[in-house]
């Protein structure tokens, strides 16, 4: 039988062993872009961070990494709008909160919220729709924060396997959530859902998880299973490799998103909606991968 004195000395041994193993380390992320506009030349920026109707941002600060994604609502090309004016703003809206350090990092929805209510109040009015994805990585905390409108997104993937991912906001069959400005007077008759729609959540992040945020064009075109090949291929956190394993991935959706014989998710969900559907969907396509690493100035 131990005596309380050796008994107290186990637990200070397992208090102490404890907190050793705390990891003080700052993490941040390593991320790379690559993306095909679905009417521009592959891998090709329109202009800023856009491939075709699709946005992007990756921003640093003090205390966090950001990543976003916004795919521009096509549909408002028939009134003579170009779609991505209103993703893209709202990108660069996004990534300028960041750099100006106004965000709190355990509150992704708030980047969102703010963006948007800044192109509201605009004086002339910025029209169009955008879904949007936002992932935030706090160095201290090692948690990943995520809010997600509608059908971008994001996986979190682990020792070869999907540990965390967002979950995909659709109204109906094709139609996500999304942010919207309508011209005035038409504000009933466009879909608009609020920034605080959102489905929100956050994570513990360790060294080395890989996190691929990215539009519907990647997601309607590849499984995970499919995801999930093309990330073996990454054997470290140099920059260059996540470069190249971006582009593999960006490749091969843009390969299969234009195969008639091909059965993607997209066709899949479309016929589990009832429809008769075949072949890969013809869309913007846009990656960031990042690869979780310690912090270094």
């Amino acid at each position: 039988m131990l005596s309380v004195l050796s008994y107290g000395r186990l637990v200070a041994r397992a208090v102490i062993g404890g907190l050793s193993q705390t990891d003080s380390r700052d993490y941040s992320l390593v991320t790379a872009s690559c993306g095909f506009g679905k009417d521009f030349r592959k891998g090709i920026l329109k202009k800023g961070m856009c491939y075709g109707d699709d946005a992007c941002f990756i921003a640093r600060h003090r205390s966090a990494d950001v990543l976003g994604v916004a795919d521009g609502v096509g549909g408002w090309r028939d009134y003579g709008v170009d779609p991505s004016q209103f993703s893209g703003t709202l990108m660069k809206t996004c990534e300028r909160l960041v750099k100006e350090g106004r965000f709190v990092p355990s509150n992704p929805v708030g980047v969102l919220t703010t963006s948007y209510y800044e192109l509201l109040q605009n004086k002339v009015p910025l029209l169009g729709s955008s879904t949007a994805c936002i992932v935030i990585l706090d160095r201290q905390s090692h948690q990943l924060h995520t809010a997600n409108l509608g059908d971008s997104g994001f996986l979190v993937v682990r020792g070869g396997e999907v540990v965390h991912r967002s979950d995909e906001q659709q109204h109906y069959f094709n139609t996500p959530f999304q942010l919207s400005i309508a011209p005035p007077g038409a504000e009933g008759a466009v879909l608009s859902d609020s920034p605080d729609a959102a489905d929100s959540s956050s994570f513990d992040v360790q060294l080395g998880d890989i996190i691929l945020t990215a539009t519907d064009g990647l997601f309607d075109n590849m499984p995970d299973y499919m995801i999930l090949q093309e990330l073996k291929k990454l054997k470290n956190t140099n920059y260059e490799s996540i470069q190249q394993t971006a582009r593999s991935i960006a490749e091969q959706a843009h390969v299969l998103a234009y195969d008639p014989n091909y059965m993607s998710p997209f066709a899949q969900f479309a016929c589990d909606n009832g429809l008769n559907v075949r072949g890969g969907k013809p869309d913007d396509i846009t990656v960031l991968l990042s690869i979780v690493a310690e912090y270094t100035d």
